[in-house]
């Protein structure tokens, strides 16, 4: 009976993570966690393949949860369904605009220039601080400004 009991438990325990992982305030920031995950149309692997990523750290937008499945939207507006296994709460950053972007030492327009990134460069978000915010690469960080990079600021 005693055994049951921690059975009965255990199981109680292992369905009630799910259940708060379901719990989670939507929109959020999330990253691609895999070197290959698809987007789907719907929320199940019944559902055709819409997109597929190739880029592990690209920010996304989880909209809508349901069950283990995230309703995102990437970068460029496309929306759609993602298990949510290949997804991570890290925070990443995408570069954004036409030109350069000047990543410097410190979080100000008179920090030294430490490096150019073109759109496109994905990285880790640090934190972020009047308008500025930490962006780190494979194997360069910096400073860059919030409005050129796409991941910062509230979902």
């Amino acid at each position: 009976m005693r055994m049951m009991k921690r059975c009965l438990a255990i199981l109680a325990l292992l369905f009630a993570i799910p259940a708060t992982a379901q719990q989670a305030e939507v929109p959020y920031w999330a990253s691609i966690s895999a070197e290959e995950a698809y987007m789907r149309v719907g929320p199940s692997q019944t559902y055709p393949i819409d997109w597929v990523y190739a880029r592990e750290g690209l920010p996304v937008k989880v909209l809508r949860v349901n069950q283990g499945w995230r309703y995102i939207e990437d970068p460029e507006g496309t929306r759609g369904w993602m298990f949510s296994a290949m997804l991570s709460r890290k925070r990443g950053a995408i570069v954004v605009g036409d030109t350069l972007a000047p990543i410097r030492t410190k979080p100000a327009q008179d920090g030294a220039l430490k490096w150019n990134a073109e759109a496109g460069v994905v990285g880790n978000l640090g934190e972020c601080e009047a308008g500025w915010c930490r962006f780190e690469t494979s194997d360069r960080a910096g400073w860059i400004e919030a409005a050129r990079i796409w991941g910062a600021g509230a979902p």
